[in-house]
């Protein structure tokens, strides 16, 4: 099993930054991928940005040059880097990791950026 926790989200002001951070726990041994997703109000939870052991790094179009994902693979801890926040980035931030074919998922963070 594997667990995770995010910390970091809140409130800011359009044109802010804010750092998540996902701790993972647990076995964390042979995660192939970690990543950010993110779920808006009445809408689908859809990508932010993945970290994958065989196919790198991976952005949301609305989002890159904006957002830089890293992971401290000694610790198990995947952060996300977001500047220049936009209102359109509001949303629950939840952090994903995938072992041996199954995905996990945190509790989810709040992100909320006014105009």
């Amino acid at each position: 099993q594997v667990q995770l926790a995010e910390s970091g989200g809140g409130l800011v002001q359009a044109g802010g930054s804010l750092s998540l951070s996902c701790e993972a726990s647990g076995t964390v041994i042979s995660m192939s991928s970690m990543g950010w997703f993110r779920q808006a109000p009445g809408k689908q939870r859809e990508l932010v940005a993945v970290i994958d052991r065989d196919t790198g790094t991976t952005y949301a179009d609305s989002v890159r040059g904006r957002f830089t994902i890293s992971r401290d693979g000694s610790k198990n801890i995947l952060y996300l880097q977001m500047n220049n926040l936009r209102p359109e980035d509001t949303a629950v931030y939840y952090c994903s990791g995938r072992r041996l074919g199954q995905d996990y998922w945190g509790q989810g963070t709040q992100v909320t950026v006014s105009a």
